[in-house]
């Protein structure tokens, strides 16, 4: 358990919830400037409108499939850690302490998400 509790904590409740909060107090997103640049390449070799717009819909799909994994491995404790994580990621900024604070309260509650899992 404790390692599933280690996985998720470091997958959802820090690299989905805290540096997705991070990154939007700071006012970018590195996996949509690197998805832009990857579709902008791509449309000038390729010349395909289609894949263009695959690349203006795939964030948004990777954040669904982002969001169902956190809730599939933790349930809706994991997707509590993920909440309270991106809350500490986007105060980072203005309330050092608080920010602190949250995102050592999402790893505890993201912790215990994986093991408080009803086995099928």
């Amino acid at each position: 358990m404790a390692k599933r509790g280690k996985n998720y904590v470091w997958q959802f409740t820090i690299g989905l919830g805290f540096l997705s909060g991070l990154w939007t107090a700071i006012g970018i997103d590195p996996g949509q400037v690197i998805l832009n640049l990857i579709g902008t390449v791509s449309n000038e070799i390729l010349q395909n409108p289609a894949l263009r717009q695959a690349f203006i819909i795939l964030p948004t799909i990777l954040l669904i499939l982002s969001v169902w994994g956190a809730y599939r491995k933790g349930k809706v404790l994991g997707l509590a850690s993920v909440l309270i994580a991106y809350l500490a990621g986007l105060s980072v900024l203005v309330a050092l302490w608080t920010s602190i604070v949250l995102l050592l309260a999402a790893i505890a509650i993201g912790y215990l998400a994986p093991g408080r899992r009803r086995s099928r």
